[in-house]
């Protein structure tokens, strides 16, 4: 019986590929957005997104709130934007190197699928470059999931241990934001990626695109993405015809050395030295310390020095607010998820490699080199 022949109107929604299709995925994705920050992406006026997050927001699929948008969960859990039938029961293991930082927004969308397919997460935490993982994926396996998420170590003794593991992994896996091949034939183990190295090409293109001749890097060497994003870099600064050699090229190590302070407050003196007009950071942290390094060196941005983090979590709260590469975390977790699930329906199914790309925020931390002349002082 169709809604007509009851009296009752079909819950509204968004035709696919529409402006509020796509104000809603970007609520779906960030779990909030701002109306004059997705003006600005979707090159329209704050007016015309407040309208459209009004319509969302009468169709029961966002909450407005001042300024902006976040999304609506239903009263049991289940995100009011994404409906329907819950086709799984049982226990999904989920296993990541953080719960402060990055990984807490991949849970978020892992959780939101989940729930929708009627799965249950059970998460446990590690440490970045933990030596056996193996402790902790056992006791999720004795836990009764039916299959695990991970985001395990994949380098030195860590990564040995767990491509051994990985090779005869009693249950399904999917790794998130990790890929690895295992045993004698070096068979792929399932996985979603975000395209870090297209996500440093991208901020390469907008930065050439305004002019820089000369743009840097400084990332943090203790990223298991750094190799990823420097390629990135590499390649796309070899393609528009900018030399990498000279410019500055930083690594930078863990927060918690000695040697963390004196080679954040060495970047922008670096960046005058060799001749960069733009730097590319991993990541919003270490971003947020250039900026108040500038600011007081009286090196301004982006006048004198473009700035464009990689991660945006708190980039958008930076002052100058910092232009930013967005990784899709949401949607890592919730394409893990429904890759287990397919996998658990479909044994036999070939395995996946899901690679998803990242987003250019464009805020004020980048322009012209010298001004909109596009001439340095």
């Amino acid at each position: 019986m169709d809604s007509a022949s009851t009296g009752r109107r079909s819950p509204w929604q968004p035709a696919p590929g529409s402006r509020q299709a796509v104000v809603l995925n970007a609520v779906r994705e960030r779990g909030s957005v701002r109306v004059t920050e997705l003006a600005q992406e979707l090159r329209v006026t704050p007016v015309t997104v407040r309208r459209d997050v009004a319509m969302l927001a009468d169709a029961g699929l966002v909450q407005r709130v001042h300024g902006g948008a976040t999304a609506l969960e239903g009263t049991d859990g289940t995100p009011a934007w994404q409906p329907g039938p819950r086709t799984q029961t049982g226990s999904v293991g989920v296993l990541v190197p953080s719960l402060d930082f990055y990984w807490p927004d991949v849970v978020r969308g892992a959780e939101e699928e989940a729930s929708r397919l009627g799965l249950r997460l059970l998460l446990r935490g590690s440490v970045y470059h933990a030596r056996d993982e193996r402790a902790d994926i056992a006791r999720l396996l004795d836990a009764g999931v039916k299959g695990v998420l991970l985001a395990p170590t994949m380098s030195g003794p860590g990564g040995d241990h767990i491509r051994t593991w990985l090779a005869e992994a009693p249950v399904p896996v999917v790794l998130m934001e990790r890929a690895a091949t295992v045993g004698p034939v070096q068979r792929a183990v399932e996985s979603v990626l975000t395209d870090h190295a297209g996500g440093a090409a991208m901020a390469v293109n907008h930065l050439a695109n305004l002019g820089h001749r000369r743009i840097g890097v400084v990332l943090n060497e203790n990223s298991p993405h750094v190799h990823q994003i420097r390629r990135g870099w590499q390649e796309a600064c070899a393609e528009r015809g900018l030399s990498t050699q000279g410019v500055t090229d930083i690594a930078l190590p863990d927060h918690r050395e000695e040697s963390f302070e004196p080679t954040i407050n060495a970047v922008v003196g670096s960046a005058l030295e060799t001749g960069c007009t733009a730097l590319i950071v991993h990541s919003d942290p270490e971003a947020l310390r250039i900026l108040q390094n500038a600011e007081e060196l009286g090196v301004d941005i982006p006048t004198d020095l473009s700035v464009i983090s990689y991660d945006d979590q708190v980039a958008a709260l930076s002052t100058p607010a910092l232009s930013a590469m967005r990784t899709p975390r949401r949607t890592i977790g919730r394409t893990a998820v429904k890759l287990l699930a397919e996998r658990l329906a479909e044994p036999a199914r070939p395995m996946h490699r899901v690679q998803v790309s990242p987003t250019l925020v464009v805020r004020d931390s980048s322009g012209p080199p010298g001004g909109a002349d596009g001439v340095r002082g």
